[in-house]
């Protein structure tokens, strides 16, 4: 896949990684508006592609009293104002077959969520969309397992498909990620880091996943060090307010510093 493939995609010649970013779960449109108007501000002074990330509704909750959404046709509006107010390609996750084509209506990209990427029948609906497809590395997955996933998408006739790596499961409560896996994985498709899901702490009692926001720097260094193609994050101007997965999420007044430094690390290996 190349990348121009991907819709209002700036800055594909500044040699940078591609970023997908914004917060866990769309909570209303001022947020995401501000949020997207933020990262976007940063990524151009950067020269970093950029694409916008939000999920119109949240499938996978530990407790049936967990945040899932405000309405899937209204944040999914709110989606596709976001990309047609800042002219940016714009990225949401679906959950089930009759999603592809609801989500395809506003979004430039659908995201196959980790627990969900062996589910055949919805990969095949989101590539028989025609958008691009992430497809999120399960936790439970080798890397080179992924080729399957990319082919399903290749043989449904559509040859966009990324994926992205958001760590594997260690013992119970913690994630690992394995950074061999990263050029396996790109023998197949384009492949981003999700440094922020990476740090994430499943299964707590409380049935509220924790993580590791401090050591978001240090996996993405390390992301770019060994090559990655792109970097996803979640962000937000108070995590801990956030609805969804606040206890990994970048505080997004830490985001341009971040960047910095990952551009230049992109600068130098570059020069090898």
């Amino acid at each position: 896949m190349k990348l121009e493939l991907i819709p209002r995609l700036k800055h594909l010649d500044s040699g940078n990684f591609f970023l997908l970013a914004g917060p866990c779960a769309i909570e209303g449109e001022d947020m995401a508006l501000r949020i997207a108007e933020r990262v976007l501000e940063i990524t151009d002074q950067l020269h970093i592609p950029y694409v916008f990330k939000g999920s119109f509704k949240k499938a996978n909750r530990s407790r049936i009293d967990s945040f899932t959404g405000i309405g899937d046709e209204k944040a999914l509006k709110i989606l596709n104002k976001v990309g047609d107010t800042f002219d940016i390609p714009v990225v949401t996750d679906i959950h089930d077959v009759n999603d592809a084509s609801k989500a395809a209506e506003y979004v430039d990209v659908l995201q196959i969520p980790a627990f969900l990427v062996r589910q055949t029948d919805l990969v095949v609906a989101a590539a028989k969309t025609g958008k691009v497809v992430n497809l999120k590395k399960g936790q439970f997955m080798s890397p080179e397992a992924m080729q399957h996933a990319v082919r399903k998408v290749h043989d449904s006739g559509n040859e966009q498909a990324m994926i992205t790596d958001r760590g594997t499961m260690f013992g119970y409560q913690d994630m690992i990620v394995d950074f061999r896996g990263i050029p396996v994985m790109q023998q197949f498709a384009p492949t981003i880091l999700d440094v922020t899901h990476s740090l994430q702490q499943p299964n707590q009692s409380s049935g509220v996943t924790g993580g590791k926001p401090e050591m978001i720097e240090t996996i993405a260094k390390a992301g770019i060090a060994v090559g990655v193609d792109g970097i996803f994050l979640e962000t937000h101007h108070d995590p801990s307010v956030a609805k969804s997965d606040g206890a990994n999420m970048l505080n997004l007044d830490y985001l341009k510093d971040l960047l910095t430094k990952l551009v230049a690390i992109r600068s130098t290996i570059r020069d090898f």
